[in-house]
Formats: C-alpha cells, structure tokens, sequence
C-alpha cells in the first residue's frame, strides 16, 4: 500500500548529492517508490517530485502536472515516470519562467530553462524512450533533472529575481 513520503528539506545532504542509476526497474523497492512517489506529488500539490526529494537517492522522477493551488493554470496530463533519464538536447531558445520546489518551501525564483528540450529514459515498464517537451513540461522535467545532479532551481537563478511565496501570489494574481 502506497504511503506519502516526507519531502527532504534543503540542507538534507540527500538532495545535493548524484543520484545512483536504477538498476532494475522491476525491482519491489523501485515500484513501491514510485507508488509512494505518485501519492506524495499529488498531497503536496506537485507538479513533479524526484526520489531524492523523498530520501531515495536514485535517478527516478515523475513529471505530473494538473492545476492545483501552487500551479492553478498547469496543464492537466496523466504522470510520466521517468528513470534514468537523459538530457539529449536543449534548444538555444532559453525562456525565463517562475518555479518553486517541494524541497525548498515558501520561495519562488525566476529560472531560466531551454524552451524544448530532447531526452531519453526508461518508463515504468523499463522500456526506453525518447520525448520531445516544451514549455512547461520541458521546465519540470529540467527541474527534476536537476534533482538527479544535486542541484537546485536556487543555483540557476539570480538571487534578485527570488521572491517569498506570498508575492509571488500577490505578483500573480495582478497579472491576470
């Protein structure tokens, strides 16, 4: 039975480290993560979540947008389990956008991402894949995949263009 994990804190040392490689994606630990992982992304109001996010240092994410609280206006498709995935090619178009983390609550930063992006990565039933994404899609997986690296959206934004969650609500709801 799936469970919600706890979501690792910045400062965890689980969250700056690189993500082992998932050695066999049939595994039960594997498959209950993901379970675990598809429940936690939805109580938290995700758009995305990555094991190390959840204490589980090993190259897995899912990228699961819908609209909820923190993204109102996300996108609405079913969750894409992505293991061992690789970043094949990012578009020289760059596109600023505004992104927050499970991880690192209460913040939201200005962050840079290829618009359209290629990769690569075994799906739940092990079988590889390759995906063309843009836009906001693209941006999650780049932000899940920086997960895998031990890096956080903190690291690829100017700290000017860094806001507390409130603001950038406030900064939201003037826009529409």
């Amino acid at each position: 039975m799936a469970i919600i994990r706890q979501i690792a804190q910045l400062g965890r040392p689980v969250l700056r480290k690189v993500a082992a490689q998932v050695e066999n994606h049939a595994a039960p630990e594997i498959r209950s993560l993901v379970e675990d992982m598809l429940l936690t992304v939805v109580d938290a109001n995700g758009v995305g979540l990555a094991a190390p996010q959840v204490h589980e240092s090993v190259q897995l994410f899912i990228i699961a947008p819908r609209p909820n609280p923190r993204y109102p206006n996300a996108s609405e498709m079913d969750p894409i389990i992505m293991m061992n995935p690789k970043l094949l090619w990012g578009s020289e178009e760059m596109e600023k956008g505004w992104e927050g983390c499970l991880s690192i609550p209460g913040i939201r930063g200005f962050v840079p991402r290829h618009k359209s992006i290629r990769v690569a990565f075994l799906g739940a039933d092990g079988t590889t894949r390759e995906a063309e994404l843009e836009g906001f899609v693209a941006r999650i997986f780049q932000h899940e995949y920086d997960h895998l690296q031990g890096v956080v959206f903190l690291d690829r934004t100017d700290p000017r263009e860094l806001v507390m969650e409130k603001e950038y609500l406030h900064l939201m709801m003037n826009a529409a």
